[in-house]
């Protein structure tokens, strides 16, 4: 065989070691899509560069390139690469060319296909290590093919060419990890089915990048000047961006599918949001630990909302989308190629700091860098011309990580010289000297501690050399995989029908995607009104015939957004009204998922809420543990009362968790929470119940053919839900029924059919619980959006 031959020639001028030597064993990897672009551009190099690397590491090494093409043209096709692979530029040009020979010759082609393919592999990978007398270390399998083809290959490794017992297997996946939560979670479970966790490296060549691969170990090796200044009391601000002067040309199949906010946004910018957020663990070098505290970060963060994004799409897009993909002259794409995201962390240490997200394509400047901005208290007496400039406190302050083109064209690390000089790593960055007149966010070069690489290297080389040493921190776990889906995935889905803001593209943008934070959202700062992708889609003018009854009861109909922007600025008034009235507001609250984005807009918007006055009731919970996230009153916890001040004693969670069991009736939690309703409200009227309405025209927790709470003297029941969690504590519809005024939210199109319905039935209760609302000495208003009405 051919590789027996190449491994007994590795034995070079006493540059490689005799196979004698070999002890740690041998590694077999094998390149899927060896001859597709990415192992053109990347992949085939930094197979090279580890084995320049570790060439003398101990482990022997065959390299197997794969594809679906035959084996002859196959072949062509991958030595054609092969050949052109280039040695750094500190590698000594004999050394190069002996080991550029013997990568050549310890790699082949073969076409792998069907399962018979695989097994043939298998049979040569043992083959070559029985008649070399060679221990087997591990296999590593490099997937560079579409997604869909994952599931097909991992069965047929997991079947015939996995490693035996005590050698390792690494599988090695390329983005994209799905479209959506639910895709990850799929393509996840089949995956999970045939490999475990600790096989799979999911790549982020992010990570791969010098300056974001530094941020953990430049936190780690700075604790003594970080630890201080590393929270929400000095950091003012933090900037994550990747822009790009290429458009999507070429790419507008992937484009249309995915947008940028899946393709740069979902991933690389939101791992370098997780190195900054994450708490330190005491030891950067141990993975599973890293792991951890990155998902904790992920649950620290909050929820975004549609107006967390700026999105603007470049002109010639529409086009370009029209002219690749054969779509008609008048199809209207929605896809951004420009985001903007504010992102707010609700850990102790980052609460209320922006961090913003930003990417874009067909841009002024092609660059990419994490900058953290910390706030600044001087006040500088002398007149800056007869300052210090450098040590200035006045100076803007700030810590940037450098990931590469833009003025600089190289990874670094600047810390401003106001700040302190930081702990780098010898041997590894240097501090650039002769410091050039370039200005880097407004300040001159010399304002700075500059640290360059002091070997640059690709980005995949750094991922493939981590995959060699099995550093799982580098890469993506499936538990963190969703927990990144599981954020973006709200937002995705708000903004899916959103025309995004035309640009012209490059310089020519001028201040058209310049954008602001206010009140925890993020708007462009140019007003003025900008072209429609979808001029044909009905505006809120176009309803003027709306009646403003529904079910005999005033109705309030708009846009998803300003309905809820209205009935936030009409409990605000409802409620002040009442304080200056009676002096306190009893408002009790439905949970489920419609109120959310009002809870969010009373916590953002409305500064003159009379929250110390006011009293927050449930209007029903389900049966869990109240820290649960099925919780009712977590949910209100963390869009609502941890951001408004509402004294602890006016906050009345429903008592479902007693004894140390839930909902259990010998408990009597429903009395208690009614004699706490009689003690503190009058007449058990509250000043405002707000509802919301089930598909199958349930509200609170009172269903369908429920046997509680829809007629007699409780006020307090239990109930059944046809969905899990089953067990529901809830106010009745006798008490709901006693309260000076009734809110009833309805949103989405998946309530359009139950609105229409519910729009010609009478009263009936036990048919449709929410058609027994009817104050009887109190006012009923539907807050009713355009989509669950019109459809």
């Amino acid at each position: 065989k051919m590789l027996r031959r190449v491994l007994c020639t590795v034995l070079f001028m006493g540059a490689l070691p005799s196979l004698a030597d070999v002890s740690q064993g041998h590694i077999s990897v094998v390149l899927l899509g060896a001859t597709g672009d990415l192992a053109k551009k990347y992949l085939w190099q930094g197979l090279f560069q580890l084995y320049m690397d570790q060439v003398s590491s101990g482990h022997s090494f065959t390299f197997h390139g794969a594809a679906l093409t035959a084996l002859e043209p196959g072949q062509r096709l991958m030595f054609d690469v092969l050949k052109k692979l280039a040695c750094p530029p500190d590698e000594s040009p004999n050394r190069c060319a002996v080991l550029k020979d013997q990568f050549l010759k310890l790699s082949q082609y073969h076409q792998l296909k069907t399962a018979e393919n695989y097994t043939v592999l298998n049979r040569e990978i043992e083959m070559l290590l029985r008649q070399e007398g060679l221990k087997e270390a591990g296999r590593i399998f490099y997937f560079s093919v579409p997604p869909f083809a994952y599931t097909e290959i991992a069965r047929h490794i997991n079947s015939s060419c996995r490693p035996p017992p005590g050698a390792w297997l690494r599988v090695v996946l390329e983005k994209p990890f799905g479209h959506d939560l639910e895709s990850a979670q799929q393509l996840a479970a089949e995956l999970t089915s045939f490999f475990r966790e600790e096989e799979m490296y999911r790549v982020d060549h992010y990570l791969g990048k010098q300056a974001v691969a530094h941020i953990l170990p430049f936190r780690d090796q700075n604790r003594q000047f970080l630890d201080p200044i590393w929270n929400r009391h000095h950091v003012e601000r933090v900037e994550i961006v990747l822009k790009e002067t290429v458009d999507a040309k070429g790419r507008t199949s992937f484009y249309e599918q995915y947008g940028v906010i899946r393709d740069v946004l979902q991933n690389h910018l939101t791992e370098a949001l997780m190195f900054l957020t994450m708490e330190l663990p005491d030891d950067v070098s141990r993975a599973k630990e890293v792991l951890q505290y990155k998902l904790q970060a992920f649950q620290s963060l909050r929820g975004l909302g549609k107006n967390s994004a700026v999105l603007g799409q470049y002109q010639a897009y529409a086009s370009q989308v029209q002219e690749e993909l054969q779509k008609a002259q008048d199809y209207i794409s929605t896809t951004p190629t420009f985001a903007g995201v504010l992102i707010h962390s609700d850990s102790l240490r980052w609460e209320g700091v922006p961090f913003l997200l930003i990417s874009g394509k067909a841009l002024d400047e092609r660059v990419g860098y994490v900058r953290v901005l910390f706030k600044n208290r001087a006040y500088c007496t002398q007149s800056e011309t007869l300052r210090d400039a450098v040590h200035s406190q006045c100076k803007a302050k700030q810590i940037i990580f450098y990931i590469g083109h833009g003025a600089l064209n190289s990874p670094a690390v600047l810390v401003s010289r106001n700040l302190f000089r930081p702990v780098m790593p010898e041997g590894v960055w240097r501090e650039a000297v002769g410091q050039s007149d370039l200005h880097v966010f407004g300040q001159p070069l010399s304002d700075y501690y500059v640290y360059n690489p002091v070997k640059e290297r690709d980005a995949y080389s750094v991922l493939i050399s981590n995959i060699y040493h099995g550093r799982k921190d580098f890469f993506i776990t499936t538990e963190n995989l969703l927990a990144s889906w599981g954020f973006w995935t709200p937002l995705l889905d708000s903004i899916s029908h959103q025309p995004p803001r035309l640009y012209p593209g490059g310089v020519e943008n001028q201040h058209l995607l310049d954008f602001e934070m206010v009140s925890g959202e993020v708007a462009f700062t140019l007003a003025e009104p900008v072209e429609l992708l979808n001029p044909n889609r009905l505006m809120p003018s176009d309803y003027r015939t709306i009646q403003s009854k529904f079910r005999h009861s005033p109705l309030v109909s708009a846009w998803s957004e300003d309905l809820i922007s209205q009935l936030a600025s009409d409990i605000e008034k409802m409620a002040s009204r009442t304080v200056e009235h009676s002096g306190q507001f009893h408002l009790a609250l439905s949970g489920g998922s419609s109120p959310v984005i009002l809870f969010q807009r009373l916590a953002r918007h409305h500064y003159a809420f009379p929250w110390k006055q006011t009293h927050i009731w449930l209007v029903d919970e389900r049966c869990v543990p109240l820290t649960d996230a099925e919780s009712n009153f977590f949910s209100l916890h963390n869009h609502l009362l941890q951001r408004v001040r509402v004294p602890y004693f006016n906050v009345h969670p429903m008592p479902v968790h007693l004894n140390q069991r839930l909902c259990v009736e010998e408990d009597r939690g429903t009395e208690l929470y009614a004699k706490e309703i009689m003690a503190l409200v009058a007449n058990a009227s509250f000043d405002l119940v707000l509802l919301g309405m089930g598909t199958d025209g349930h509200t609170a927790s009172l269903f369908p053919q429920s046997e509680n709470g829809l007629e007699g003297a409780q006020s307090v029941v239990l109930t059944e839900s046809p969905v899990k969690p089953h067990q529901r504590m809830s106010l009745s519809l006798p008490l709901i029924n006693k309260a000076r005024q009734v809110f009833v939210l309805v949103l989405g199109k998946g309530k359009h059919d139950i609105t229409t319905l519910l729009s010609r039935a009478g009263h009936e209760p036990r048919k449709w619980p929410i058609s027994g609302v009817s104050p009887s000495s109190g006012q009923l208003v539907w807050y009713v959006d355009y989509e669950a009405l019109l459809g």
